[in-house]
């Protein structure tokens, strides 16, 4: 095993970090109201999002304006009950390439059209699930949740961050980052989810606001950190 050094300190508070930043996500897209007032009023997205060399805003992401029953009431407006501000907070939902396939009567689901519930982008998460051994508690059992895929990268985050304090071989690491990598290539379609969520939350706009912090962080993490290449033309905006 190698030598642990300085380097792999800093590899492993980066981990950390990261890992950090994406269950606050996480919790912020499965609805937990209280995780996300406390954040915003302890600043904790806006102090985590400042350990990044990321450009956004954060004045909007911090205060003690946001109490937990708004929150939840917003929540729910834009991420759970179906009306004229729903945004699917699901890969899915947001894909330009249909399963064609796949049948259901969902309502987000027309065979050879665009945007459905559980489509191929629910199975390759499911598969890297599986990969990883990994059974996500967030999203409401579908796959390609914001939730479940953030929960799912603050696991490898927090794998990654143990494996480098424990001292393990370049091979192990390289799995976890593989998946990491592989994860983040498919999250592409949050650019599509950001800018609708933009859109229907215009009053306080504070999950615009955490969801512009989503798109940014997971663009820069998969370009400067993991090297990933996020699919283009499926679920990213043309």
């Amino acid at each position: 095993m190698p030598t642990h050094t300085d380097g792999g300190h800093d590899e492993a508070a980066m981990a950390t970090a990261r890992a950090r930043l994406y269950g606050l996500l996480a919790a912020t897209f499965d609805g937990e109201a209280e995780t996300t007032a406390a954040a915003l009023d302890q600043g904790a997205f806006a102090a985590v999002a400042e350990v990044f060399p990321i450009d956004i805003e954060t004045a909007d992401l911090r205060g003690d304006d946001y109490g937990a029953d708004s929150l939840g009431v917003g929540y729910d407006t834009l991420f759970v009950v179906p009306g004229t501000h729903y945004v699917p907070p699901f890969a899915s939902a947001h894909a330009t390439d249909p399963s064609e396939a796949f049948e259901s009567d969902s309502r987000y689901h027309t065979a050879g059209e665009a945007g459905e519930l559980l489509g191929d982008p629910a199975a390759d998460m499911a598969r890297l699930y599986a990969a990883a051994e990994f059974s996500p508690e967030r999203g409401d059992d579908i796959p390609d949740h914001v939730a479940a895929c953030f929960e799912f990268m603050r696991a490898l985050c927090e794998r990654e961050a143990a494996l480098l304090e424990g001292g393990e071989t370049e091979a192990t690491l390289d799995a976890v980052r593989e998946l990491q990598a592989q994860t983040l290539s498919r999250l592409g379609w949050i650019d599509r989810f950001e800018a609708a969520v933009a859109s229907s939350d215009t009053v306080e706009g504070v999950f615009a606001a955490i969801a512009r912090l989503a798109r940014t962080f997971t663009a820069w993490d998969a370009r400067e950190v993991v090297q990933a290449d996020r699919q283009p033309s499926e679920t990213s905006p043309s």
